[in-house]
């Protein structure tokens, strides 16, 4: 059956006509779903209950619940969804904020060899109903204050489907969130060969959200051998893409950078990174690497990693260490598999 979840105002009105409903209906119905968060059509009290009869045959809210979770030593919490072979999501409580960081697709296919899931293949992309009921099904649904899209899967990837989820959680008629709530993360995903449209540069022109790149490396043949992608979606191509555009009011670019031992953790990197982003407002978030099973790459040693940071600071790019949440149950970065348990 087709979900109701997910679709907008304009979408909602083509139903109700479709049921003898006036289209002003719409905005009960986007009510029902968005604000009071109904599980069933039959919950819509409001509707004539012959419409909401007629609906039920058709259509179905499309919640999914989740199907496993477990908590961190830190508070950290990752729920796993029964989509394709499992799709995960992780609830991140820090202080007053509570950060939701939402998957987009059934695994990944951009290849990236530091990730678990990126090594689990991409088994197809979620629809707006499957993202949304990450934000409605977990336990913390109410009190979300932050969303991020850097969960399974490349959300430039699923650009569709990911921008129909931050348009509904951005609306005054849906989550009414400031897009200053929303940050996605991508590789830099600057052309699509089925559309010959630019994911990236819709990204830039369709929404205010904050965002980050995926960068790890500055020099373009040694990422491509941490990030196969890089071959087809050239770090030097994202760059120029972000250049056209004004980060110096209230949205904000930064550049995700994993640090490997021995791999691009030196002064050689981090003069390339300076160079590479010098005149940019952003900032650099430095990540400590997860281990993950079967990987030979090891996390950069603390004092390497806070060399570099005040090697690019003095640099004059603003650089930061990002704090680790939920390693411990693995849904810390780049530790995503779709199992829901550790493994």
């Amino acid at each position: 059956m087709e979900a109701l979840l997910g679709k907008n105002i304009e979408d909602l009105k083509a139903v109700c006509v479709k049921y003898g409903l006036k289209p002003f209906a719409a905005n009960q119905m986007v009510d029902w779903l968005y604000r009071k968060r109904v599980r069933d059509i039959d919950g819509m009290t409001n509707l004539p209950k012959a419409a909401r009869e007629a609906m039920m045959r058709d259509y179905e809210v499309g919640r999914t619940a989740y199907s496993d979770v477990i908590s961190s030593s830190d508070g950290t919490r990752k729920y796993l969804f029964p989509f394709g072979p499992g799709v995960e999501a992780v609830m991140i409580p820090d202080k007053d904020r509570s950060t939701l960081c939402v998957s987009s697709q059934m695994g990944c296919r951009m290849g990236c060899r530091f990730c678990m899931t990126g090594r689990g293949g991409w088994h197809g992309n979620l629809d707006p109903a499957g993202i949304l009921s990450q934000f409605m099904e977990v336990d913390e649904a109410t009190v979300l204050t932050n969303a991020v899209f850097m969960g399974m899967g490349e959300p430039l990837d699923n650009w569709d489907s990911v921008r129909r989820v931050i348009d509904i959680l951005t609306a005054p008629w849906g989550f009414a969130w400031s897009p200053k709530r929303i940050t996605l993360s991508t590789i830099g995903v600057t052309s699509d060969v089925r559309t010959g449209e630019s994911p990236l540069r819709r990204f830039m022109e369709e929404c205010s959200c904050h965002l980050a790149v995926s960068l790890h490396n500055p020099f373009p043949e040694e990422r491509a051998e941490l990030m196969p992608m890089e071959k087809a979606f050239p770090l030097e191509k994202t760059l120029s893409v972000l250049k056209e555009y004004d980060f110096s009011g209230q949205r904000r670019v930064s550049f995700e950078y994993i640090m490997f031992a021995g791999i691009n953790d030196d002064k050689r990197h981090a003069d390339a990174l300076a160079r590479m982003l010098r005149g940019m407002e952003c900032r650099v978030n430095l990540i400590r690497f997860h281990r993950i099973p079967d990987s030979p790459l090891m996390p950069s040693p603390l004092p390497v990693i806070e060399q570099f940071k005040t090697r690019l600071n003095n640099a004059g790019v603003l650089t930061t260490l990002r704090a680790s949440r939920g390693e411990d149950i693995l849904a810390a970065c780049g530790m995503l598999s779709g199992k829901g348990k550790k493994i």
